[in-house]
């Protein structure tokens, strides 16, 4: 199968997880990503995740996935080396290290596009590689409440929260690799690459919807409001007959009209207190306790078929033990399987977004470290093996 990005290869640099899953995303098309670790351990995120069968970490396997692995000791002057030769046949470098870490490394980008002037660099950091914060270290947690989101996630009478997924360092990802992609398409014009700058608290700020005019404009400062937007009503999840919950997103009139016919009471889609969006969010609290008690009657099936029957966006609250067992997960192959050593066939999502003529694929898990040594530093660097031998004695590979 042709992949849409199998004429690329990238260099990928750094640990964790906003740069490497940047690399994942490149790789799910077919780019050729080449991970480089260090000889000591490698990446972190080969030990990270809350289980361990056998010792292994479940989320390398997903975010080095469609990777090879090489080792090189980037703080060597010999493993300097090396990977200079290896950018040079690259078409994108992918790093998220503080800024200044390449500089230091003789790998400014000035001096990479003297060997090789069409490489894309692109930069994964918490704060960008300018401004008066970016020396500093940048996690994804610190990212999201430096862009916003952190502060308006949670109960009216809580703390802020957090979601339990690594939600800057997948949002930075995704705009660098967003931004890669334009930097090549721009390359195709000019022959000439440039620096991607993706920074944690930017792509979560980018998020945030219209909360900076709200402010600045309208004096409204956006406040924890728990399961609910402020004002977008009916959008809330609903108690059932059988003890199970369900999500019903009713706040278009048309859509509300829809849901009060389903309900049996095509009236309230004229009442004064819910005939338009604003009424509507005016008077939430006291809509979505009608229509809590008219679910709480029903089981949750009976609720879903006739609010699917009617129109109505409605849905479960999904858990991993769902989305095996559904249907649609199923047609779509939302959820592929690819062979591992230790876990036979590993379940994991599947690339996307779907193209209908070039989609992605997931054709390999995470590799073991230094897996692709000899087919790097053997065929693309052309290194012969008592010279590859030679620099593992050394520790630079």
């Amino acid at each position: 199968m042709t992949l849409p990005l199998d004429d690329l290869r990238v260099v990928e640099f750094g640990q964790l997880l906003a740069g490497p899953l940047c690399g994942q995303l490149l790789g799910d098309f077919g780019a050729e990503v080449i991970k480089v670790e260090d000889p000591g351990g490698g990446d972190p995120m080969r030990e990270w995740g809350r289980e361990k069968p056998h010792g292994k970490s479940l989320w390398w396997p997903v975010v080095a996935r469609n990777k090879k692995s090489i080792t090189c000791n980037l703080r060597d002057a010999e493993g300097q080396r090396l990977a200079r030769q290896l950018i040079d046949t690259a078409d994108v470098l992918v790093e998220n290290f503080r800024p200044g870490t390449l500089e230091r490394w003789g790998m400014a980008p000035d001096r990479l596009w003297e060997s090789n002037p069409a490489l894309v660099i692109t930069r994964v950091t918490g704060y960008g590689q300018t401004g008066p914060y970016a020396p500093r270290a940048g996690f994804g947690s610190i990212g999201e409440a430096m862009g916003g989101i952190r502060y308006v996630m949670g109960d009216p009478d809580g703390p802020p929260v957090r979601a339990g997924i690594s939600l800057g360092d997948s949002l930075a990802a995704t705009f660098a690799c967003l931004g890669t992609l334009i930097a090549l398409h721009s390359r195709e014009r000019s022959g000439r690459g440039q620096v991607v700058d993706s920074a944690i608290y930017e792509a979560v700020l980018a998020m945030m919807e219209s909360l900076l005019p709200e402010w600045a404009v309208a004096g409204y400062q956006r406040e924890r409001t728990g399961a609910t937007l402020p004002n977008v009503s009916p959008s809330n999840v609903y108690p059932t007959g059988d003890g199970d919950l369900v999500l019903i997103a009713a706040n278009q009139d048309s859509v509300f009209a829809r849901l009060a016919q389903t309900m049996g009471e095509p009236e309230l889609a004229h009442d004064p207190r819910y005939a338009t969006h604003s009424a509507r969010g005016a008077s939430m609290a006291e809509l979505d306790a009608h229509i809590a008690q008219w679910s709480s009657s029903r089981p949750a099936e009976e609720i879903l078929s006739a609010l699917h029957a009617s129109g109505v966006p409605a849905g479960r609250i999904f858990r991993a033990r769902d989305m095996f067992a559904d249907p649609h997960f199923a047609a779509r192959q939302a959820i592929v399987t690819v062979p591992h050593p230790e876990f036979g066939e590993l379940p994991m999502h599947n690339a996307t977004p779907r193209l209908s003529e070039t989609p992605g694929a997931v054709r390999t898990a995470g590799p073991a470290l230094g897996e692709h040594n000899d087919e790097i530093y053997g065929g693309v660097l052309g290194l012969d093996e008592s010279e590859r031998a030679r620099l593992h004695a050394a520790n630079v590979i």
